[in-house]
């Protein structure tokens, strides 16, 4: 599961995601962003930027030579647990091949809602950010958020 929810995706991260599945509005997109080590702000300040443009403006780097990596609806999984009074959305693996550049301590998942300009970074919704730390050697990457699924709303 997330290590937590950014202030401003409380509540609304299964809406979004279900968008994605639903392919409305067109082109919106789930991310997958590695946050390199150094730099990284404390959760109590990363929670509280409102897109990922404000978030890459502060301290925290985006690991780019991994780079950035899109989920598509078949890769999300969402499932209403009406025994259970939740929501889980589960999601596919995220590999990165022959990954190398600087050490990430974690993955933020951002939502791109718009249509018209998708993947700016002044539109991007920062919804989780889980703690994945390693340094990246040119083997392959694979993250598996968690194994119970990477968000659940109860």
């Amino acid at each position: 599961m997330a290590d937590f929810v950014f202030n401003i995706a409380k509540g609304r991260v299964a809406s979004y995601v279900q968008n994605v599945e639903d392919g409305a509005p067109a082109n919106s997109r789930l991310k997958i962003v590695p946050i390199e080590t150094t730099g990284i702000e404390a959760d109590a300040a990363l929670k509280d930027h409102n897109d990922l443009a404000a978030l890459l403006a502060g301290t925290s780097n985006e690991q780019s030579t991994m780079g950035r990596k899109t989920w598509a609806a078949a890769d999300l999984v969402i499932t209403v647990d009406d025994t259970n009074e939740r929501v889980d959305i589960d999601s596919a693996d995220i590999t990165w091949v022959a990954a190398t550049g600087n050490a990430i301590s974690a993955l933020v998942m951002v939502y791109f809602p718009d249509g018209v300009t998708p993947g700016a970074d002044s539109t991007g919704i920062p919804l989780t950010k889980h703690d994945f730390a390693v340094t990246p050697d040119g083997s392959d990457i694979i993250a598996q958020i968690a194994a119970a699924g990477f968000f659940r709303a109860s």
